[in-house]
């Protein structure tokens, strides 16, 4: 993702709140597949997309910084359990990554300012045409043939 570059002007309170909720979620989401990696050992999509969820998290860090904003602290590590299949981890995921897209649609319509709002737009089509995708497939692998009692290792591959 491209850094945000040059004077950013003073964040409505619209604005302020979408970035606070749209960074909790990333960190939230980050959590959640870390805790998945942590119980089921580097599975794929998760050992990737935890990856991409610290970058979209940074993308929004960098927002709060470029406007002189403290950001939130991220209070979930260690705060979410893994689903008890590989199986259900990737249900959940696909679950989350809808509710990602849609908050974001919805923290779009409060949001004015182009540069917060090109971040937001990459990375809800993140959500949507990349991460969804990912886990819809390790779904199907794991509910497929050949799946092992939910603890697959390699969906997505």
């Amino acid at each position: 993702m491209k850094p945000v570059t040059g004077p950013l002007p003073e964040v409505d309170p619209p604005t302020f709140a979408a970035m606070t909720e749209a960074v909790d979620d990333e960190y939230k989401a980050r959590a959640t597949y870390s805790a998945v990696i942590a119980r089921f050992g580097p599975v794929r999509p998760f050992v990737n997309i935890v990856e991409a969820e610290g970058r979209h998290a940074g993308a929004l860090e960098n927002l709060f910084e470029r406007f002189g904003l403290e950001r939130p602290a991220d209070n979930w590590a260690g705060r979410v359990d893994a689903p008890e299949s590989v199986s259900a981890a990737c249900a959940a995921a696909i679950a989350g990554e809808v509710e990602n897209a849609k908050m974001y649609e919805r923290l779009l319509g409060q949001v004015s300012h182009p540069t917060v709002r090109a971040v937001l737009l990459r990375l809800q089509a993140a959500s949507r045409d990349n991460h969804l995708p990912a886990f819809e497939r390790c779904l199907q692998r794991e509910a497929g043939p050949g799946a092992r009692g939910g603890r697959r290792r390699g969906c997505g591959k």
